[in-house]
C-alpha cells in the first residue's frame, strides 16, 4: 500500500473527550452541559491559516502518529484563531443571563479561568499563546477593546480580565497539588487524545501536505468507520520538522461549515522573553484568591448540583465514535420546563424534540456535533451521535 494510502486504525476521540467534557460541564445544566461535552471534542484544538502543498518526503500514517508522539517542543509562541459553529440557536436574553452568571466564576471573579475560557465554545476568537517549559505558559484571549490573560509561572496562576479590572490568583497550595494552567488549546495535548486509543473504529490516513502559518506540514486525516456518529472527519496538520500539530479541523457528518476550525496564524518555536510570564496586579484591581475545595458555584441554575452529581457518576455505553455517556440526574419528571423552568425551561422546550421508546419518554437536545437525550425519569444520554443512536442506546441501556 502506498505511503499516502495507509489505513492504520487510531482510537476514537469519544471516550476520553466525553470524560473531559463531563468534568468541564459539571457546573451547568443542560443544554449548557451539552455544549460542555462538545467543548471536550473542541478540546482537540490546535490551528488555522493553511496554504500551499509543499513537496515533503513520503510518510505513512503510523510514522506520522509516531512523529507526533515523539515531539518534545518546550518553547513556542504564536497567534491562534478559533472558530466554533455548533449550530446553536440564538439564546437572546437567556444567553446573556447564563454568560453573566458564568462570568463570575466558581470563586466569584470574572477573571476565573474556569468560566472565562468557556467563551471559546462559540463564535470566532483570537488567542496569543506562549510556553517555556512545563512551568511557564501564557494564554491571552483578545476581545473588542479588552483582553483576558491566563498566566502560569511556577506555582502561581494568574487570570486578569482588563474589562472588569479583576484578577484571579491561584497556587498549588490552594488545591493541595501542583497547579497547572496549561492552555486548553494546546496542540500536542489534544492531538494525543485523538490518537490515544487504537481499535478498529477509526481510519487514519495521510492526506497530502499543506503549509500552515508559513511552515510545511503533513495532513493526518481521521475518519470514523462506524455509522451513527455525527463526526464526519478530523484533519490535523502536523509540522514536518517538529511533529507539533499546527491545524485542527472537525467537520460534521451532516456537511456544511466545520464545527471547529482552529489553528496558528503565526507560530515560532524560539524561547519567549522571560518577561512574557511576569505579572503584577494593576493598581486598583480587585484580586480574588482561589478558594481551597471550590465546588459548584451558587449561581448555577436550580437543579445544577444534582445534574453535576449525576455527571460525575456517569458510565459509557458502546465504544468508539458511537459511545454514549449516561448518568442519572435524580430529577424525576425530566428537566424543568414551562413556567416552572422560567426562561431556561422555555428555552429547553423550544430546542428539544420529544421522543419515546422502551426507555419511556424524553427530549433530545441537539447541536451539530453533540446530542443529549433527557428522559422523563431523570436519566441523561449524551454523545457525538445521531438522535436515533441516542434512542437506541437508551432502549438498550434500559
Amino acid at each position: 500500500m502506498a505511503p499516502y494510502e495507509s489505513d492504520d486504525a487510531a482510537g476514537a476521540v469519544q471516550d476520553e473527550d466525553l470524560r473531559s467534557g463531563r468534568r468541564k460541564a459539571a457546573r451547568y445544566v443542560v443544554p449548557v452541559a451539552v455544549v460542555g461535552v462538545a467543548a471536550a471534542t473542541i478540546g482537540l484544538v490546535p490551528a488555522l491559516a493553511a496554504s500551499g502543498d509543499p513537496d515533503l518526503p513520503k510518510i505513512t500514517a503510523q510514522q506520522l502518529i509516531e512523529k507526533i508522539a515523539k515531539s518534545d517542543v518546550q518553547q513556542m509562541s504564536g497567534t491562534v484563531k478559533i472558530s466554533t459553529d455548533l449550530g446553536l440557536p440564538n439564546l437572546g436574553g437567556l444567553e446573556s443571563s447564563l454568560a453573566s452568571g458564568a462570568a463570575q466564576g466558581r470563586d466569584g471573579s470574572s477573571a476565573d479561568p474556569t468560566s472565562k475560557l468557556t467563551e471559546l465554545v462559540s463564535g470566532t476568537h483570537t488567542l496569543r499563546v506562549a510556553a517555556d517549559g512545563p512551568d511557564r505558559q501564557k494564554l491571552s484571549l483578545l476581545e473588542s477593546g479588552a483582553e483576558y490573560s491566563l498566566i502560569h509561572n511556577g506555582k502561581n496562576v494568574w487570570g486578569y480580565d482588563s474589562k472588569s479590572n479583576e484578577v484571579y490568583h491561584g497556587t498549588g497550595a490552594a488545591s493541595g497539588k501542583e497547579h497547572r494552567a496549561e492552555p486548553p488549546a494546546t496542540p500536542k495535548d489534544f492531538a494525543e487524545k485523538a490518537l490515544k486509543s487504537v481499535d478498529d473504529t477509526t481510519s487514519v490516513t495521510v492526506d497530502g501536505t499543506v503549509q500552515v502559518a508559513g511552515r510545511d506540514a503533513y495532513k493526518l486525516l481521521i475518519k470514523p468507520k462506524q455509522s451513527g456518529t455525527t463526526v464526519g472527519a478530523i484533519s490535523i496538520a502536523v509540522d514536518a520538522k517538529t511533529g507539533q500539530p499546527l491545524k485542527f479541523t472537525l467537520t460534521p457528518k451532516s456537511g456544511g461549515a466545520a464545527v471547529l476550525d482552529a489553528g496558528f496564524t503565526q507560530v515560532s518555536f524560539g524561547k519567549p522573553a522571560a518577561s512574557t510570564f511576569d505579572f503584577t496586579p494593576p493598581k486598583g484591581a480587585k484580586v480574588t484568591e482561589e478558594k481551597q475545595g471550590s465546588k459548584v458555584p451558587e449561581h448555577a441554575p436550580k437543579g445544577g448540583e444534582d445534574f453535576a452529581k449525576g455527571m460525575q457518576g456517569s458510565t459509557v455505553l458502546g465504544k468508539g465514535w458511537t459511545s454514549v455517556a449516561t448518568f442519572d440526574t435524580g430529577a424525576k419528571g425530566g428537566m424543568p420546563s414551562g413556567s416552572q423552568g422560567g426562561a431556561f425551561g422555555g428555552f429547553l422546550g423550544s430546542l428539544g424534540d420529544k421522543v419515546s421508546g422502551k426507555f419511556g419518554k424524553g427530549t433530545v437536545f441537539s447541536t451539530r456535533l453533540v446530542n443529549a437525550l433527557i428522559t422523563d425519569d431523570g436519566k441523561v444520554y449524551a454523545g457525538a451521535v445521531t438522535k436515533d443512536a441516542l434512542v437506541k442506546a437508551a432502549n438498550e441501556g434500559k
